[in-house]
C-alpha cells in the first residue's frame, strides 16, 4: 500500500499562507496611511466639517508646506531681493466677512469712467533673472500692452468710423482680391480678407492635389496592423476669423477638407466643420451618397451632398416591365449622368466657394458638389482670412463681390449702443456678489449677448450684484480704440493694460480678485467666461447657505486630475512637476469668498504668488494653500456646466449669442431649460 505524501505539501502551504498574511498586512498599513487623506478630500468636497474635526490631517499639511517651500527655490517663484520672511504665506485677517462689510471701508474710485486699469498686476514685480517662462511672458505682455495703450490715445476712431459708415473706404475694403500661389506661400498659407465676406461673395481657388505620401498612424501599429503606415493625400481650405487672443487658434468659420486618400473609410470623402472657442462642431461628411431631397436638408435649394461614382455602390436596374410601362405612357427617359470624385492626384481643379443666404456652396469644375449650412455663432463678416494647407499646390486665388465697408463699424453695431444696455455705476454700499467676466477685444457680440440677457436681471439692475468685463489689449490699435469707446459708453469694462495671450488668462483672474477687494465690497466673487450664461437666483441661494466669514470655493470641482503630458494641451514636468493637480473648479464659472481673494491679492503684491498657465488649476492651487491655514468649504455642483447645458443648470458654457437670447427667453417664462441647437 502506497503511502500518501501529504507531508511534502505542508511546508509549501505554510509559506504561501505567510506570504498572503504579509500582503494583507502591507495593505492594512497602506489603508491606515492613506485613508485619512481620502476622508479629508471627501469631507472638503461635501462640505462636512465634522469629518474635518475627526480626521487628523496634520501630516498632509506639513508635506504640502514642505512642497510649497521647495517650489519657492525653483523657477516657479520669483526670488526676492529683500529679506522678507519666506517661511509661510501672509494670511488675511480672520475677521468674519459680515464684520468687515459693516464698517466704513474706503473704496478706491475708478481711475477712468469705464473702469479701473489694474497695472499693479505686473508693474509691482521685480525684474530679476530668476523668473519662470510664464512670468517672462507676463513681463513682455505688460511692456507691449503699455505701448499699445499709449497708442490708443493717439488714435482717432471717429474718423475711421465716419469713412466706413458714410463714404466707404475702397482702399481698406476692396471689392475683390487676387493672390498667386507664390504670394500665398510667403504669407504662410493665409490670404487676408480685410472686411470679411457678404452674401454673394465668392472665392475661386485654382490648384493641383499632390500625390499621396506615407504617413504613420500610431493607432494602426497599436492594433498590430502592419507598421501603421498609410498613403495620404488631403488638403484643407478654411475660412478663419480674427484671432482674439495670442496663443489661441483663430475660430474656423468653415473647414473644408477633401480627402482623396487616407480617410478611415478608405473612400474619397469631403468633410465640413466649424470650430468655436477651440471646440469642434458636428462634422458633415460627403462620401458619394447623395443627401435626401427633403426641404430641411437643402441649403438655398441645393443638396448638402451630391452623388459621385463609387465602386462599392451598384444601382439596382429597373425591371423590363417598369421600363416598358414608362415608354408606353410616354414618360421621357432621362439618362443619369454620373460624375467622378472632383479631386484627383496631379489633376488641376477649379474650386469656387460661394456665400449664399443659408450657407456656403462648393462647386468644382463648374458642377455643384456640396453645400454647408451656416452655423450659429458666426457671421460672414467674421471670415477675415482664407487658410489653405495640406497636400496641394495652389496656383492662384480670386475673391470677388466683397463688402466695401468695414463691418466692425456697421450701422447694425452702432444700433447696439443703446442706453438700455448701460451698466449701473459701482455702488458705494456692500452688495451680495461681484461677477468678473473674462472677454477679448473683438468679442463684442458675446458681450452684447450678456448685456441683453442675464445682465438684465433685477438684482444686477439694482446693483445688489455687480458685473464687469475684464479685457486685455489687442495688437491692432483700431481694435483697442473701439474697445475704449465701448468701455466709455457702457461703463462695464475693465481694460487690463497688457497684451492678451492665451497662456496669460491667469492674470485676468488675479485682476478680478484685485478689483473685487479694492474697488467694491462684496463677500463673494465669481469668475466666468463671456460665452457662459449665468442663472443668478440659484447661485445667490447657494452662497446664502454659507456661514458669514467662512472661506468658500464653489464650482464643478475636479479631484485628482492628472496633467496631460502629450498633445495640444501638454504640460511639461518643468511647468508642473506633480503627478496630479489640486482640487480645482472648471474655469468657465466658479465662486470664491472675498477672504480667499484678499489672500491672492496679498500674495501677488508680496511677489509670492505662483503662476501657472491654466488659470482654473492656479485657483485650485491658491485655495489649497489658503486651506492649509484656514479651512475652506469646498462645494461641488455639476450644474456649473463645463460643456454645453443641462436641465436646471447654474451656468451653461459654450453658448452662442443666439443661444444666450433663447436661454433668457426661457428664463423669463419660468423655465431653466437648454437651447441645444447649433
Amino acid at each position: 500500500m502506497k503511502r500518501v505524501k501529504s507531508e511534502s505539501f505542508s511546508p509549501r502551504r505554510f509559506k504561501l499562507s505567510h506570504i498572503l498574511l504579509g500582503v494583507a498586512g502591507l495593505y492594512l498599513i497602506f489603508l491606515a496611511s492613506k485613508f485619512p487623506h481620502f476622508i479629508k478630500m471627501v469631507a472638503t468636497l461635501t462640505g462636512d466639517t465634522e469629518l474635518d474635526d475627526k480626521v487628523s490631517y496634520t501630516d498632509h499639511v506639513d508635506s504640502s508646506r514642505a512642497l510649497v517651500s521647495s517650489f519657492h527655490k525653483d523657477s516657479f517663484h520669483r526670488r526676492l531681493e529683500d529679506d522678507e520672511d519666506q517661511n509661510g504665506p501672509s494670511m488675511p485677517d480672520k475677521m468674519p466677512v459680515a464684520e468687515k462689510t459693516s464698517g466704513t471701508k474706503p473704496i478706491n474710485p475708478p481711475e477712468f469712467r469705464y473702469g479701473r486699469i489694474t497695472g499693479e498686476i505686473t508693474r509691482s514685480r521685480n525684474k530679476t533673472l530668476h523668473t519662470s517662462p510664464i512670468e517672462r511672458m507676463a513681463d513682455e505682455a505688460w511692456t507691449l500692452g503699455s505701448k499699445a495703450w499709449e497708442d490708443v490715445d493717439k488714435f482717432d476712431v471717429t474718423n475711421i468710423e465716419e469713412i466706413s459708415l458714410y463714404e466707404g473706404n475702397n482702399e481698406s475694403c476692396p471689392s475683390y482680391i487676387s493672390i498667386t500661389g507664390e504670394e500665398l506661400d510667403k504669407a504662410e498659407g493665409v490670404m487676408f480678407i480685410p472686411c470679411g465676406l457678404a452674401a454673394s461673395s465668392s472665392i475661386t481657388i485654382i490648384g493641383t492635389p499632390q500625390n499621396a505620401h506615407k504617413e504613420s498612424l500610431p493607432q494602426l501599429s497599436r492594433l498590430k496592423r502592419g507598421d501603421g503606415m498609410v498613403m495620404v493625400s488631403q488638403f484643407m481650405v478654411e475660412l478663419q476669423g480674427l484671432k482674439a487672443v495670442d496663443g489661441e487658434d483663430p475660430p474656423k468659420i468653415l473647414h473644408l477638407n477633401p480627402r482623396i486618400k487616407g480617410d478611415w473609410s478608405h473612400k474619397p470623402v469631403i468633410e465640413h466643420n466649424t470650430c468655436y472657442r477651440m471646440q469642434w462642431g458636428t462634422a458633415q461628411r460627403c462620401d458619394g451618397t447623395p443627401s435626401k431631397n427633403e426641404v430641411d436638408m437643402l441649403v438655398d435649394g441645393s443638396r448638402r451632398c451630391e452623388k459621385w461614382m463609387r465602386n462599392d455602390l451598384v444601382d439596382s436596374k429597373e425591371s423590363k416591365t417598369t421600363s416598358w410601362f414608362k415608354r408606353f405612357i410616354g414618360r421621357e427617359q432621362k439618362p443619369e449622368v454620373t460624375w467622378s470624385f472632383p479631386f484627383a492626384e496631379g489633376r488641376l481643379f477649379v474650386l469656387t466657394l460661394r456665400a449664399g443666404i443659408d450657407g456656403f456652396h462648393i462647386n468644382v469644375g463648374g458642377k455643384h458638389v456640396t453645400s454647408f449650412p451656416y452655423r450659429l455663432g458666426f457671421t460672414l463678416e467674421d471670415a477675415t482670412g482664407l487658410a489653405i494647407k495640406g497636400d496641394v499646390d495652389v496656383r492662384s486665388i480670386y475673391a470677388t463681390s466683397l463688402p466695401t465697408s468695414h463691418p466692425s463699424f456697421s450701422p447694425q453695431k452702432a444700433l447696439e449702443f443703446s442706453p438700455v444696455w448701460k451698466a449701473p455705476p459701482l455702488p458705494s454700499r456692500p452688495f451680495r456678489l461681484f461677477i468678473g467676466v473674462l472677454s477679448a477685444t473683438n468679442h463684442f457680440a458675446e458681450r452684447m449677448a450678456v448685456r441683453k440677457t442675464w445682465m438684465q436681471h433685477s438684482v444686477i439692475k439694482s446693483s445688489d450684484v455687480v458685473v464687469r468685463f475684464f479685457v486685455a489689449l489687442n495688437p491692432r490699435k483700431e481694435v483697442n480704440a473701439m474697445l475704449k469707446r465701448e468701455a466709455e459708453y457702457f461703463g462695464d469694462i475693465v481694460i487690463l493694460p497688457f497684451m492678451d495671450h492665451y497662456e496669460l488668462v491667469v492674470l485676468k483672474t488675479i485682476a478680478i480678485c484685485e478689483f473685487g477687494v479694492q474697488n467694491v465690497t462684496a463677500p463673494y466673487i465669481m469668475k466666468c467666461d463671456d460665452d457662459n450664461f449665468v442663472r443668478i437666483e440659484p447661485i445667490l441661494k447657494e452662497i446664502d447657505r454659507v456661514p458669514p466669514g467662512k472661506p468658500f470655493y464653489m464650482g464643478n470641482l475636479n479631484l485628482l486630475h492628472r496633467p496631460l503630458r502629450t498633445g495640444k494641451w501638454a504640460v511639461t514636468w518643468e511647468e508642473w512637476p506633480e503627478n496630479v493637480y489640486p482640487p480645482y473648479a472648471n474655469g468657465p464659472g466658479y465662486i470664491i469668498s472675498s477672504n480667499i481673494a484678499k489672500y491672492i491679492v496679498s500674495q501677488n503684491t508680496d511677489q509670492k504668488l505662483r503662476l501657472f498657465k491654466m488659470e482654473d488649476v492656479s485657483m485650485g492651487m491658491w485655495v489649497e494653500q489658503f486651506n492649509s491655514s484656514m479651512p475652506v468649504q469646498y462645494s461641488h455642483s455639476w450644474k456649473f456646466c463645463q460643456y454645453g447645458c443641462t436641465l436646471n443648470y447654474y451656468t451653461a458654457h459654450y453658448q452662442s449669442p443666439r443661444q444666450m437670447m433663447c436661454l433668457w427667453d426661457k428664463l423669463l417664462r419660468g423655465h431653466a431649460q437648454c437651447c441645444n441647437f447649433r
